[in-house]
């Protein structure tokens, strides 16, 4: 069964340490993000959302990022980080 970590609103400094807590909490274990909630996504936690993204890949599990905002799919456009969410895979900003 997956496990679903519903990301807060404003994922920002103060967000990326709890969230990477409870990320690797669940590391081992296949994990889909729920990221519809998201209004605001900041650097550091967007970094912390990709290191996880590598970390499952390297552990051979599934880490997936649905249902994703309008929010947060366009700052990951504006950050330049459409892979990690699929629908924005092979997309240029």
């Amino acid at each position: 069964m997956t496990a679903v970590v519903v990301l807060p609103a404003v994922l920002d400094l103060h967000a990326a340490g709890s969230v990477k807590t409870e990320l690797l909490a669940r590391r081992g274990e296949p994990l889909a993000l729920d990221a519809s909630g998201v209004e605001r996504l900041g650097g550091l936690s967007l970094q912390v959302l990709l290191s996880a993204a590598r970390t499952w890949a390297a552990d051979g599990q599934e880490l997936i990022v649905s249902p994703v905002s309008d929010a947060f799919v366009e700052q990951c456009r504006a950050f330049g980080a459409g892979a990690l969410v699929p629908a924005l895979a092979g997309e240029t900003a």
